[in-house]
């Protein structure tokens, strides 16, 4: 589903879209639009996961099953 909206952006940017179609960069205004929006979501959501990352650190629970299996290799015919 999408939505409609209505923005206004300065004329370097448009021009910036308009060129960027016109060249092939984009399919559309629309799709260069939606493609930086969503690099911009993903963007937040990494810095998000870093912040946490930051905050309690990179040690889970898996790391003493990592430890044992690199200490304790199978073989298996």
């Amino acid at each position: 589903m999408t939505v409609q909206i209505a923005i206004r952006l300065p004329d370097d940017v448009v021009a910036f879209l308009d060129t960027s179609v016109t060249v092939g960069n984009a399919p559309s205004r629309v799709a260069l639009v939606a493609c930086a929006v969503e690099r911009d979501m993903r963007r937040q959501v990494a810095e998000h996961d870093a912040a946490i990352l930051r905050e309690r650190g990179t040690a889970d629970e898996l790391d003493e099953l990592g430890s044992w299996s690199v200490a304790h290799p199978t073989t298996e015919d």
